[in-house]
């Protein structure tokens, strides 16, 4: 569906029908087509007569997205590889909880803000290939609905965690996420829609102006300035007290936790030291750490911690009154790190055209 389309108002849409001489109703028709039914085109209308929609397809051309290839893990995490409309690929992760009984319980779909990321964090397979360009509204809202027609249930969560770093894309993420809040579209609550980011101070600073409830994770990694910079050295500039200042203004403002996104890597962030840095950076903060498995990516050197360390962390952090959950790994047999399976399809295409040549 085309950006500009998809941010139309009904009344926006409604002087529009007037200036194209057709009548007011078919307004409500296309935003309902639009935003109820997340129709992937002006052509999939089909109460629509075809005069409307050739206007619609010549002021708004397509910018729709199809699935490049899709797997399915033994948890029932669904990994896509979707192509633009330009041929760049990106990719989202839909994960089902299920009720006891079989029955989902919950759908949450982690998508993504950009294809690639500019960040370079050296444990993130999407760091490797570098930013190809900006998505727009639209694709990210098609991811969600894209995800909601194939398991044939509502999302009840978002998280943009997929690849890019939101903030540097804000206009248009926001755009996102408050359409897929709005009643007339997803009708997602406002705190099950994540925003994670490598920690924007700028971008921390207006999401804390928004009025919609969003929740902010942080990917924190390490408490400790000189390895946190190795780990993530596009945000070396945006020094640990500075960040942890942004943070307690953010939770002053919104009186709302932050999550903070700790990925354990052995011998690397998950000493002794380490957790004594991480308590101290939580000391005064309203927040959550979620600790979190790491998935091994080609070409990096890092190994996960071992399951006594990450018991230990969770009990001191326990004991210091910091909440702290691990997060389950999910979709790990499909490749589940962001950028992996992407990285693969391309380097197996690539190889398999060299071979043709």
């Amino acid at each position: 569906m085309n950006n500009q389309l998809i941010k139309l108002s009904v009344d926006e849409l409604t002087t529009l029908m007037e200036t194209w001489g057709f009548p007011r109703f078919r307004a409500k028709q296309v935003y309902e087509w639009i935003h109820k039914h997340h129709c992937p085109s002006v052509d999939a209308m089909t109460n629509v007569p075809r005069a409307v929609r050739d206007k619609l397809a010549q002021a708004f051309p397509s910018q729709g997205l199809s699935v490049f290839d899709r797997q399915i893990s033994a948890d029932g995490t669904r990994k896509y590889v979707l192509r633009l409309e330009d041929g760049l690929l990106v990719e989202t992760v839909g994960m089902p909880v299920f009720k006891e009984s079989g029955l989902l319980s919950r759908l949450t779909v982690c998508v993504s803000s950009q294809v690639g990321c500019p960040m370079a964090c050296s444990f993130c397979a999407t760091g490797k290939e570098g930013l190809g360009r900006n998505l727009s509204a639209s694709e990210i809202i098609q991811q969600v609905s894209l995800v909601q027609k194939d398991f044939d249930a509502r999302v009840s969560n978002v998280v943009v965690m997929g690849q890019g770093e939101p903030f540097l894309n804000y206009e248009e993420v926001i755009d996102a996420l408050k359409l897929m809040n709005a009643s007339d579209n997803l009708n997602i609550g406002a705190r099950h829609i994540t925003i994670s980011t490598c920690g924007l101070i700028d971008g921390i600073h207006r999401l804390s102006l928004e009025h919609e409830q969003f929740t902010l994770a942080v990917s924190l990694h390490s408490a400790v300035q000189e390895t946190r910079d190795q780990l993530m050295p596009r945000v070396s500039q945006q020094p640990l007290p500075l960040l942890k200042k942004a943070l307690e203004s953010y939770i002053e403002k919104t009186r709302r936790r932050v999550s903070l996104e700790y990925l354990l890597i052995q011998k690397v962030n998950d000493s002794e030291a380490d957790l004594q840095a991480l308590i101290r950076f939580c000391s005064g903060l309203l927040c959550h750490v979620n600790l979190l498995p790491m998935n091994a990516v080609e070409g990096a050197p890092y190994q996960p911690s071992s399951m006594q360390t990450i018991g230990h962390w969770t009990n001191e952090l326990e004991r210091h009154s910091i909440e702290v959950s691990m997060r389950k790994s999910r979709g790990s047999d499909i490749a589940g790190a962001c950028g992996q399976l992407k990285n693969k399809l391309v380097s197996r295409e690539t190889s398999h055209n060299i071979q043709v040549m």
